[in-house]
């Protein structure tokens, strides 16, 4: 279905630098975005990212680099987007070439604030994007293992399976397994809440609590995103499934997962602005924690480690106290 399709992807950070190998397994060429001219030069020049996933080296003259977003989604037939999407809005809003008839791919993970939609949605009502012309990258899989090539697993979820298929195709290799799902809504909302309770994990462990502990958040966690994607989009669904269950696991518990990073820094006490400048990689889960609580209002799901989360992020509660209360409401 893709066959001789330009594929572009729109960010430079360690996930795109991941993704960007992945394809590379099995298309010839790719575009790229990076925003910085003067981090092309330096790529073209040393063979990898200056700032992400250093080790990967690539073949330069299998990617056209651009520093024009207009001119890289002119010229591509799929765009990956994999922006923080605290920043999506501001970096999509000086696109002025029609997307309409371009598949879309959301690596996200995030919901655009002030808006609180998930991309895929966000994408849609922005520039009139198909849903069917929609995919998300769901899934297990760290950016760190990527480049080290352990056997990872994706899912690409999309109301067109066979676009989802036919993508999938595209990424899987001898270290990367693609399976495909249709439910776009609760791939892309288990993504985001996975994240909030990643830093939930993270805070638990700065305040020294134990693997007992965090067993039976991570438990209640899965019951919680259950109740919140049944609310938001009721269709049937396996929560066990790795783009769920998986994925939740391992931003819970990984030394890569940079949610956990950042919850533990909390956790240690940490301010929430020296936290995210110590780190230099943006915590979805900070942005999309104050999303979910404001989309919950007309839900009314019953999310209290998210709104832990919320409290401690938001509110200025004291971490100690807040998971102390936490506790009360596990099972």
């Amino acid at each position: 279905m893709f066959t001789n399709s330009k594929i572009a992807i729109i960010g430079s950070g360690s996930w795109a630098t991941a993704l960007a190998k992945i394809l590379l397994n099995n298309v010839d060429s790719i575009n790229w975005y990076f925003r910085n001219q003067e981090n092309i030069d330096f790529f073209k020049r040393n063979g990898h990212n200056p700032n992400y996933l250093c080790d990967v080296i690539f073949d330069v003259e299998k990617i056209n680099f651009y520093n024009d977003l207009n001119q890289i989604a002119a010229d591509s037939d799929i765009l990956v987007l994999v922006i923080p999407s605290a920043f999506l809005k501001e970096s999509l809003s000086h696109l002025t070439v029609d997307i309409s008839k371009k598949f879309i791919i959301s690596a996200i993970k995030g919901i655009v604030p002030d808006d609180n939609l998930i991309v895929g949605k966000f994408i849609n009502q922005q520039f009139n994007v198909p849903l069917d012309s929609i995919g998300i990258i769901a899934g297990p899989c760290h950016a760190e293992e990527v480049a080290l090539e352990r056997l990872s697993y994706l899912t690409i979820a999309c109301p067109d399976v066979k676009k989802a298929r036919a993508f999938a195709l595209m990424t899987e290799s001898s270290y990367i397994r693609a399976h495909i799902s249709d439910d776009i809504y609760g791939t892309e909302y288990a993504s985001v809440l996975k994240n909030i309770i990643a830093i939930a994990a993270g805070i638990c462990n700065g305040l020294h609590y134990g693997d007992n502990f965090q067993a039976v958040l991570v438990s209640n966690a899965i019951q919680e995103i259950k109740r919140f994607v049944d609310k938001v989009h009721p269709i049937t669904r396996d929560i066990k499934g790795s783009s769920y269950l998986g994925d939740l696991l391992v931003t819970a518990y990984s030394q890569f997962s940079r949610n956990r990073l950042f919850g533990t820094m909390i956790g240690k006490g940490y301010s929430i602005r020296s936290a995210q400048l110590e780190m230099h990689m943006v915590a979805e889960g900070y942005y999309a924690v104050k999303c979910i609580k404001e989309i919950n209002h007309e839900h009314n799901v019953n999310m209290p480690i998210c709104d832990a989360v919320y409290n401690i992020c938001y509110e200025n509660i004291s971490p100690a106290i807040e998971i102390r209360l936490l506790t009360e409401n596990l099972r």
